[in-house]
């Protein structure tokens, strides 16, 4: 088996054109999705450009784009909430420990040949999961869809929080959540491979909040570090590294079979069959990058995948492309990002929550069988309210 992932030549234009469009759509989810974790923006660049240039390079599947997504980044919210609560000082630190180690298992996932066994999981428990999460996703976007912080405390801090926020919404702040997640969820399905309505929704809500709403107090992502990310050292705690290891391989299990599946999507759009066990390889090479750099897990992305695809993307060439791209706006262009409203990244961390939920098997459900509604509704409020990294 070669050890990189299959890049040709004989479809340059097409490869190059379908990694400038994954470019652009990683852009805003992956700001979005670093500020939604706690990580920060700056690690949601990280991640897009580390997951998606190893995973790349190593993986099995040459159009997969693999990049933060809502589920890998709901679990990190909930990994790096009790790390830092346990550990101040070193909780964030940790964090990105979880995702080293989470790296690695992949790599020994796809060593040990499990990737044929990771997505026999039944669809009705990964359903209930995805849907969980995007109910989560949706949940811990409230505080700043309303202008103010997250509150501490997870999804029930945030549900019991509703009536203060409310009480003092910022109306600037909500209404660009509002245009942002309206713009998005409104924009022509037939006009999406021409403009990516995340994009467009990220410039505009900047533009009208930078000019119409320049006497307003409205919150930023503020300033983002220019230049190569530092190395970060792996810390563990003797109090701590049980749960680090448990947390570490829900993120492995999550992000495998994020990953596969969306690897099955590809292989069904473009005929080409791929290699489970070597993408999970790659995708593990990926999130120990992006965890020794101090970025946010990663798997592959359906959106992404399917817009690649869709714009001539053939091969690794594509996924290479988009990974270099988002390192050159790492390197040079991310000062250009400070003025970005965190209401507007809401917007967009929003649409993606409400996307995650398996609408079609909630209406559904019940009628394939009651056991299966049974257990799809049981995985969900095991996922929103008990404990998500259980």
């Amino acid at each position: 088996m070669p050890i990189l992932n299959e890049i040709r030549f004989d479809n340059v234009r097409g490869d190059l054109f379908g990694g400038v469009t994954a470019a652009i759509i990683a852009l805003p989810m992956a700001l979005a999705f670093g500020v939604a974790s706690g990580a920060g923006p700056a690690a949601g660049l990280y991640g897009a450009v580390l997951v998606g240039l190893f995973a790349a390079l190593f993986g099995g599947t040459p159009t997969l784009i693999s990049e933060p997504t809502g589920p890998m980044t709901v679990v990190m919210t909930a990994i790096i909430a009790h790390l830092v609560a346990a550990n101040p000082e070193q909780g964030m630190a940790m964090a990105f420990t979880v995702v080293m180690l989470a790296g690695i298992l992949q790599m020994v996932f796809g060593a040990l040949k499990l990737g044929h066994y990771v997505t026999m999981m039944p669809y009705t428990v990964i359903s209930g999961f995805m849907t969980g999460i995007g109910m989560i996703l949706i949940v811990l976007q409230l505080g700043p869809f309303l202008g103010h912080a997250t509150p501490p405390g997870g999804v029930i801090g945030t549900i019991g929080a509703i009536p203060a926020m409310i009480a003092d919404i910022q109306p600037a702040e909500t209404a660009l959540a509002i245009f942002t997640f309206g713009l998005i969820a409104l924009f022509p399905k037939r006009l999406i491979r021409l403009l990516p309505p995340q994009l467009l929704a990220l410039v505009a809500g900047t533009l009208l909040s930078v000019f119409l709403l320049a006497n307003v107090d409205i919150r930023q992502i503020g300033e983002i570090p220019t230049g190569l990310p530092a190395l970060q050292m792996p810390v563990f705690t003797a109090s701590q590294w049980q749960l680090m290891v448990i947390d570490a391989a829900v993120l492995a299990v999550l992000g495998s079979i994020d990953a596969l599946l969306t690897s099955v999507i590809a292989e069904s759009m473009t005929r080409k069959e791929h290699s489970s066990n070597k993408e999970l390889f790659g995708q593990g090479m990926g999130n120990l990058a992006s965890g020794l750099f101090g970025g946010i897990p990663g798997a592959g992305a359906t959106m992404g995948t399917v817009v690649n695809i869709q714009t001539g993307g053939r091969s690794a060439l594509s996924g290479l492309t988009r990974a270099l791209l988002l390192m050159v706006v790492v390197l040079w262009a991310a000062p250009l990002t400070s003025h970005i409203p965190l209401a507007v990244l809401a917007g967009i961390a929003l649409k993606v929550g409400v996307d995650i939920i398996d609408w079609s098997f909630l209406r559904r459900a019940h009628r394939v069988s009651s056991k299966a509604a049974m257990i799809m509704y049981g995985v969900i409020a095991l996922t929103v309210f008990v404990d998500l990294i259980t």
